[in-house]
């Protein structure tokens, strides 16, 4: 998908999408050099390896809670 870079405000590059609709987005994250009326090529993809390997850490966590627990009800 390409976005037009269409104005910069402050630390936001104001970013039009193909239907003219705009967002935000942080100047910071954009190519060095970019400028005003710039085409800008997006792709977002899911990187598969590094979900799986949240997933697992956090389950990894979530199981030592778990047997960490006595059980039983809580006293306050």
């Amino acid at each position: 998908m390409n976005l037009i870079i269409d104005r910069f405000e402050e630390s936001w590059a104001v970013l039009e999408l193909p239907d003219g609709a705009t967002f935000n987005f942080p100047r910071s994250l954009l190519p060095e050099g970019a400028r005003e009326g710039d085409a800008l090529h997006f792709e977002i993809s899911i990187d598969e390896e590094a979900t799986r390997k949240r997933r697992e850490h956090i389950q990894e966590l979530l199981n030592d809670l778990k047997s960490q627990d006595k059980g039983g009800d809580i006293e306050l």
